[in-house]
């Protein structure tokens, strides 16, 4: 799986948040949460591909009432970040934090949340994941990442275990950079043709994963939300980081475009203090059959 450093994913939190709040108007998280718990037991939540936690961070607030979070992820640097990020969270949001060595409590004004965390290849081990149990199986940023053979043993498992799902910041292929720049939309070909080779799961699904997810889930029977959550992003830190990371890819998937793409990064570094990036996101909402 393709790895993300701790720095990028500080770095994108902020507009994963904000990308959120446009979605959450569509989507009721909170009553989802209701009709998944029962007997008044903790929701039961497993986090795939979990990261820093940014994902547990967004939503726990948003689930309300007793929470158990069991975090997945594959790298050991990002798993023993978890604490430290968990630790700055709380204290910026006036938060109870409590810790031992395998969990952390977090507790809010109307909700509080046990977490735990698993190490766990998602790529070659999903069967090492306990979804036996979990009331709602959630991710972001992953689903774009894997292939439809593995998204159909991933949505197997989770109607399996008759949990709801929710699938947050799914890039849906949609880019737009103002103002235009004539290379934009040839280097955005490239890029987006980067986003379907293999991340360590088989030929990724890239742009068309939020409309791939929902077709799977709809056939089972299960009931569909999609909501758009898409970036916006004017900050010069964040353009910079995206106009690096974008032509880093598309001289990864074409070598012989050198020229095209250093035109496109020049005139876009000259522009970004006066551009906007809107990126294309989808966040989908299951409930079960």
């Amino acid at each position: 799986m393709t790895g993300f450093s701790a720095d990028w994913l500080a770095l994108r939190e902020p507009f994963d948040l904000a990308a959120r709040a446009e979605s959450a108007a569509t989507l009721d998280l909170r009553g989802m949460a209701g009709r998944m718990r029962h007997d008044a037991r903790p929701l039961d939540v497993l986090d795939l591909a979990c990261g820093t936690g940014a994902n547990l961070r967004a939503l726990a607030p948003s689930l309300g009432g007793a929470q158990r979070w069991l975090l997945v992820d594959h790298d050991p640097r990002l798993l023993a970040a978890l604490p430290g990020a968990f630790a700055a969270w709380a204290h910026a949001q006036d938060l109870i934090l409590r810790t031992d060595d395998q969990r952390l409590h977090v507790e809010g004004l109307d909700w509080n949340a046990e977490v735990r965390w698993q190490r766990a290849d998602l790529a070659s081990a999903l069967d090492a994941v306990p979804f036996a149990g979990a009331q709602l199986v959630t991710a972001a940023a992953l689903l774009d990442l894997v292939s439809a053979s593995w998204l159909d043993a991933l949505f197997d498992r989770v109607c399996k275990a008759n949990a709801a799902a929710f699938f947050a910041l799914s890039v849906d292929g949609r880019v737009s950079w103002d103002p235009v720049v004539e290379e934009d939309e040839a280097v955005d070909r490239l890029f987006a043709a980067h986003q379907r080779r293999d991340k360590g799961f088989g030929a990724a699904l890239g742009g068309k994963a939020p409309a791939a997810a929902a077709a799977r889930l709809a056939a089972e029977g299960c009931r569909v939300t999609l909501s758009d959550s898409d970036w916006r992003i004017e900050e010069m830190r964040m353009l910079q980081a995206m106009i690096d990371g974008v032509g880093s890819a598309a001289l990864e998937q074409a070598p012989s475009a050198h020229a095209l793409v250093q035109a496109w990064q020049v005139k876009r570094r000259a522009l970004a203090p006066r551009s906007c990036l809107r990126v294309g996101h989808t966040d989908l909402l299951m409930l079960p059959a």
